[in-house]
């Protein structure tokens, strides 16, 4: 009985496909099951992995991924709806510009440039992370969130998910962070980097998604307020929200 509700789902194709469900909530309530996912990107999705979505029901995909990436690895199932909201990337350009300075890379350089790509998240596409809430609010599920690594953009905008429904700051904090136990790094990424910034690159840190919030305090003032004028989510579309994405 325990299987349909395993969060990880271990695909061949896609190593950080995660369920958002049975997370609880400060009301007494949690995150239902089977109806939220988050992945890495879904250009690689064998036909067994394709067998499992199906069978989950997917429909639709919100894509974070930039124009080269999205085209590098497009998803292959015709019958999920690819919504494009692309947030370019910026992290990989940023450490190249540094090495061209004529300074040597070190893994607080690839840090402070992963927090500065959260804090842009907020300050330079809020709008598209607006709309994934407009089509939330809209009920296309069930549906998948992804980028190329599923640990950014979309640790990004599932942190917001998750806040909206009312999970925990710590709670939150833990699904973001399962990306480092689930998340398989292409070898083949960046190879012109060093190792050890790559490893940086390829995980996810509690600093990196405290930029973005970071960010939305010195914007906005503080979460609710970013999450009503940023996002358009007032008393009613929250409400909306958590009737359709909340049990119990």
């Amino acid at each position: 009985m325990s299987a349909p509700l395993d969060r990880h789902l271990n695909l061949s194709g896609a190593s950080n496909f995660r369920d958002l469900g049975g997370y609880p909530t400060a009301d007494g309530r949690a995150v239902r099951w089977r109806q939220i996912f988050r992945s890495n990107h879904l250009g690689h999705l064998t036909e067994e992995d394709a067998a499992v979505l199906r069978q989950l029901g997917v429909r639709s995909a919100f894509d974070f991924r930039g124009t080269e990436e999205r085209a590098a690895a497009v998803c292959g199932m015709p019958e999920i709806t690819v919504h494009s909201l692309p947030v370019e990337p910026t992290v990989v350009a940023a450490l190249r510009a540094i090495v061209a300075s004529g300074t040597p890379l070190s893994t607080d350089h690839a840090i402070e440039v992963m927090r500065d790509s959260y804090s842009g998240y907020v300050q330079k596409n809020t709008p598209h992370f607006r709309t994934l809430f407009a089509h939330l609010l809209e009920d296309r599920a069930p549906l998948v969130i992804h980028c190329t690594a599923g640990k950014d953009r979309t640790g990004f905008a599932c942190a917001l998910i998750l806040h909206t429904l009312g999970v925990s700051r710590d709670t939150i904090s833990e699904d973001y962070l399962l990306t480092n136990r689930f998340y398989r790094r292409d070898p083949n990424h960046s190879t012109d980097l060093p190792d050890e910034i790559r490893e940086v690159l390829g995980s996810v840190r509690e600093a990196f998604l405290a930029a973005a919030f970071e960010a939305i305090d010195a914007d906005y003032g503080d979460l609710e307020t970013y999450l009503r004028d940023g996002l358009g989510l007032g008393k009613a579309e929250r409400a909306h929200l958590e009737a359709r994405y909340l049990q119990g």
